[in-house]
């Protein structure tokens, strides 16, 4: 039949290793959120090189929309009808990275979802067990 002195002795140590837990799964949480916004910051900028680039070809496409005017207008069906051709296939491009880019963008809201739902069952199952 247990004292109350072996009672006293029983929880001081017993508070100590719910305390060291608490700890060691507060810095879990920590580098679960750290890595989850690494990866986050990662695809937006992915997101944001594919953005740029889609813009660059798109720059390009204007470019190519003009000389195909300039053809057009000075030249012969043939000559013009290439450039347009080129122009289509630059704005095919650009939209296509364009879509990529916004995805990508899109999905890497800087938030660590992850860790804050562990977090917030973690702070449940304590506010359980205290009550118990």
């Amino acid at each position: 039949m247990p004292t109350r002195e072996t009672e006293t002795n029983g929880v001081g140590p017993a508070a100590k290793q719910v305390a060291e837990h608490a700890s060691s799964l507060a810095r879990l949480e920590l580098e679960l959120a750290v890595l989850e916004l690494k990866k986050k910051v990662a695809r937006l900028g992915i997101g944001i090189a594919l953005g740029v680039g889609g813009l660059l070809f798109a720059l390009f496409a204007l470019g190519f929309a003009f000389a195909t005017i300039a053809a057009a207008l000075a030249t012969a069906m043939s000559t013009w009808l290439a450039l347009l051709i080129t122009t289509g296939i630059l704005l095919g491009l650009a939209a296509v990275l364009a879509g990529v880019a916004f995805g990508l963008i899109r999905k890497a809201t800087p938030l660590p979802e992850q860790a804050i739902a562990e977090a917030r069952r973690t702070t449940e199952a304590l506010k359980s067990d205290a009550r118990t």
